[in-house]
């Protein structure tokens, strides 16, 4: 692991899974309580703002009971030890990253706790419900909705995420179904790259047969052992 100075690691919902967090595919799951056009596409949010904005509020909410798992504070330890470039991207809206103490994270999706104003375009963080149409911090028009990508939207930072992959040594994708594009193809942009391919996931991905290894267990078990690995112990 020594020889890697560029590394890109993409997080999905099996990585905060074990921290208590719904993910969407899994039995029981979010998707099973509500359909994916009414709760995360825009033209569910212009059908039903009150469902969608509730729907936010209670997800945003549910961060309180949560706490980050060995998996993010691993991940938070390489981002302070390791010496080369590193560039976390997740797919998450949790903070739960940043509570493990990583500081530099690149949300992809959006975040749970940030506003996003239809009015201005300007973002805000945000803690509280946006159930009562509150005013947007900037130009007072009662027009926030959650800074979160829904489906049919563009996901954030795409430009930076490709050249980051483009350069890289090493793709590591952790706690990813790999059925979602466009993250689920940064693995073949890696490859075509020539970086090295990584994935640790609980159980084998859609596109498992893509990376150069595959290592399956829970994120709290493996990813502490990899950052292990490339820090030297």
């Amino acid at each position: 692991m020594a020889e890697f100075k560029r590394i890109v690691i993409l997080t999905g919902a099996g990585i905060s899974a074990e921290s208590g967090i719904d993910t969407f595919r899994s039995a029981g799951g979010l998707w099973e309580q509500h359909r994916v056009e009414d709760v995360a596409t825009p033209e569910g949010f212009a059908r039903d703002p009150g469902l969608v904005l509730g729907f936010y509020d209670m997800r945003r909410e549910a961060l309180a009971r949560v706490e980050p798992n060995a998996a993010h504070i691993a991940l938070a330890r390489l981002e302070r030890e390791f010496s080369g470039d590193l560039l976390l991207v997740t797919q998450n809206v949790d903070d739960l990253h940043e509570r493990g103490g990583s500081a530099r994270v690149l949300h992809m999706h959006g975040e749970l706790k940030s506003a996003l104003c239809t009015s201005c375009e300007t973002r805000s963080r945000w803690e509280r419900t946006m159930l009562d149409r509150p005013p947007c911090p900037v130009c007072r028009a009662p027009t926030l909705r959650p800074d979160i990508v829904w489906f049919g939207e563009m996901p954030y930072q795409m430009g930076r995420i490709y050249q980051a992959i483009e350069a890289c040594d090493l793709f590591v994708s952790i706690g990813t179904s790999g059925a979602v594009y466009p993250a689920a193809g940064f693995v073949q942009e890696a490859r075509a790259a020539g970086g090295r391919t990584l994935e640790l996931n609980l159980d084998p991905s859609d596109g498992s047969h893509l990376f150069h290894e595959s290592r399956h267990g829970p994120a709290s078990v493996l990813v502490p052992a990899w950052v292990d690995q490339v820090l030297g112990g």
